[in-house]
């Protein structure tokens, strides 16, 4: 018993130092295995034809740990824009695969600033990491040129520090920042871009006191999708939304909200209990996201700008409650890292994780 004893305790020594050994060294090649499949490789080279779409942010202002601010990628045959720039949205795009160097245009729905707060960022990787010879261009309502004046300002020194680093034919001024085009249209909806097969058309929604604020759709080859940007209920959107594969629509549940309403008004947090109750009437239920989507035609609804937030997903069936009842497509409750990829040719729908 006592030479058995002895023996299990030299094994335990062994094992034990032969972990403290050979797991560092398994860790090191593990990193670069890793970093060979991923640094400088161009994930999207090799995807289908057809429309990828990133969900880089699908969340609000409130803090949710699987939610960043909104943002969504879109991966058209070869050309690459984004939708709104959240907090964390480019972060997101990156390991998600997703060219942002490669990103042609980038649309803003509205100037509310969880919208454009991750601008600056994503602009830089734009410029740096896709060696432009001129400004992004960025595309918006009224105002947009005043936000994209303010940010090329902000940003103007940092660049002169990566140009001197870098070098011009890495970071050349002539490409640093982004170029403003306000969105200006007469009647409900207009075609901004129009580039081969793609086609992006912008549609007011209903979205007081925010004035302009937009919507887009996008039609690549024989697929489509539309983004309703924050809206109220607005039955507009189901016309400007007609026969898409996928309705991306912002959802607020008001039950919910409420009753965070409540709770911050009997713990005397007056002021957090006054935003709780005005941002109700300027967004759109699930259940009504749903409506629209039936009125669409749409074949599935992606949720994103979830409010309240959703930390796990046990509450998922209760913010979408009563939704089902009304749309028989699918319905997904988006996180960051979803990627919805619609090849060309069929109309298969893929829903993916890319984080």
């Amino acid at each position: 018993m006592k030479k058995f004893i002895l023996f299990s305790a030299a094994l335990l020594v062994i094992i034990t130092t032969g972990r403290q050994v050979l797991m560092p060294k398994i860790i090191e090649k593990s990193f670069a295995k890793s970093v060979s499949k991923n640094i400088g490789v161009d994930r999207s080279a090799k995807l289908e034809d057809g429309l990828h779409v990133y969900i880089c942010g699908a969340g609000s202002p409130l803090p949710d740990p699987k939610r960043s601010g909104p943002c969504i990628g879109v991966l058209a045959g070869n050309q690459s824009f984004v939708f709104d720039a959240g907090t964390n949205g480019s972060r997101n795009l990156g390991p998600m695969g997703f060219p942002l160097g490669r990103t042609e245009h980038i649309f803003l729905t509205h100037l509310h600033s969880d919208h454009f707060d991750g601008l600056g960022e994503m602009l830089l990787g734009t410029w740096i990491n896709g060696g432009r010879t001129v400004p992004t261009p960025i595309w918006g309502p009224l105002g947009t040129s005043k936000v994209v004046e303010g940010l090329n300002t902000a940003y103007q020194i940092d660049s002169t520090y990566r140009t001197i680093h870098h070098g011009e034919d890495i970071a050349n001024p002539a490409g640093f920042g982004a170029k403003a085009h306000e969105i200006k249209m007469s009647g409900i909806s207009m075609v901004v871009l129009e580039k081969g097969d793609v086609k992006i058309t912008a549609f007011k929604v209903s979205h007081s006191p925010v004035s302009p604020a937009f919507g887009y759709r996008i039609d690549y080859k024989d697929r489509s999708i539309a983004l309703s940007g924050d809206t109220a209920y607005d039955p507009n959107i189901a016309v400007a939304a007609k026969g898409v594969d996928v309705l991306f629509h912002e959802a607020l549940n008001t039950d919910m909200v409420k009753t965070m309403q409540r709770s911050a008004e009997a713990n005397n947090a007056k002021r957090l209990s006054k935003i709780f109750e005005d941002i109700v009437d300027y967004h759109t239920s699930p259940v009504d996201a749903a409506k629209t989507a039936k009125m669409a035609g749409a074949r599935d609804l992606v949720l994103y700008h979830i409010v309240p937030m959703l930390p796990s997903d046990a509450l998922i069936p209760m913010f979408i409650k009563g939704a089902d009842d009304v749309f028989d497509g699918k319905i997904t409750v988006s996180e960051d890292g979803m990627i919805i990829r619609l090849p060309v040719g069929n109309d298969v729908i893929i829903y993916d994780k890319g984080l």
